[in-house]
C-alpha cells in the first residue's frame, strides 16, 4: 500500500513538474510574441510618420519638377500599395517601393536648384531624413526582439512548447537587393545658383 502511495505520489510530481514546465514555457512565448508585435507597431508608426510627410514633401516638389510625373505616380502608387498592405511582409515590400521613389525623388531634385533653396522644402528634407532614422532604430528593434522569439521558438525544449501551440518563426526585416549601394545625393542647401 505504502509503495503504490509512494508510486502515485511520484508520478503527481512528475505531472506537476511538466505541467509547470510546460505552462511557463508557453508563457515565456507568449510574452515574447507580444514584444514582437509591439516592436512591429512601433516601425509602423514610423511607416506612417513617413507616408503622412509624403504628401507635404511631393506637393511642394511637384510645383518645381512638372515633367517628374513618373516619380511623383511611383510615390503615389507606393503610398496607396502600402495603405492596402495588411501583413509586415506586405508592408515591407510597399514601404521598399516608397523608399526607391523616395530615392529618385531626391536625386532628381539635384536638377533643381531653386528647389534645393527652398525652406519649406529644406525643412521638410530634414522631417524625412529625422523619421528615416527613426525607422531605421524602429526596424533595429524588431529584428532583435524577433531574433529573440526566433530562438525561443527554435531552441530545444521550448521548440517542442512552440509546435504544440502553433507559436511560428517571425520574418526578420532584411535589406532590399542593391540596398548597399546608397545613392549619392548631393544638395547644396545654402546654395541659390
Amino acid at each position: 500500500m505504502k509503495k503504490g502511495f509512494m508510486s502515485f505520489g511520484i508520478i503527481a510530481v512528475v505531472i506537476l513538474f511538466v505541467f509547470s514546465w510546460i505552462m511557463g514555457s508557453y508563457n515565456d512565448l507568449v510574452n515574447s510574441d507580444q514584444n514582437v508585435q509591439t516592436s512591429w507597431s512601433e516601425v509602423e508608426v514610423q511607416y506612417q510618420r513617413r507616408i503622412s510627410l509624403i504628401p507635404n514633401f511631393a506637393s511642394v516638389t511637384e510645383s518645381y519638377m512638372k515633367h517628374e510625373e513618373t516619380v511623383f505616380k511611383d510615390i503615389a502608387d507606393a503610398r496607396t500599395k502600402y495603405a492596402g498592405a495588411s501583413t509586415p511582409n506586405a508592408k515591407i515590400d510597399a514601404t521598399n517601393g516608397l523608399e526607391g521613389a523616395l530615392s529618385r525623388l531626391l536625386i532628381v531634385m539635384e536638377n533643381y536648384p531653386n528647389l534645393k533653396a527652398d525652406g519649406q522644402i529644406v525643412r521638410l528634407t530634414d522631417e524625412l531624413a529625422g523619421t528615416e532614422n527613426r525607422i531605421q532604430i524602429a526596424r533595429s528593434r524588431y529584428n532583435t526582439v524577433a531574433g529573440d522569439y526566433n530562438k525561443q521558438v527554435r531552441s530545444f525544449p521550448g521548440n517542442i512548447v512552440a509546435k504544440f501551440f502553433d507559436f511560428d518563426k517571425k520574418e526578420l526585416y532584411a535589406s532590399t537587393p542593391g540596398a548597399e549601394d546608397a545613392p549619392v545625393i548631393k544638395m547644396d542647401i545654402g546654395s541659390t545658383k
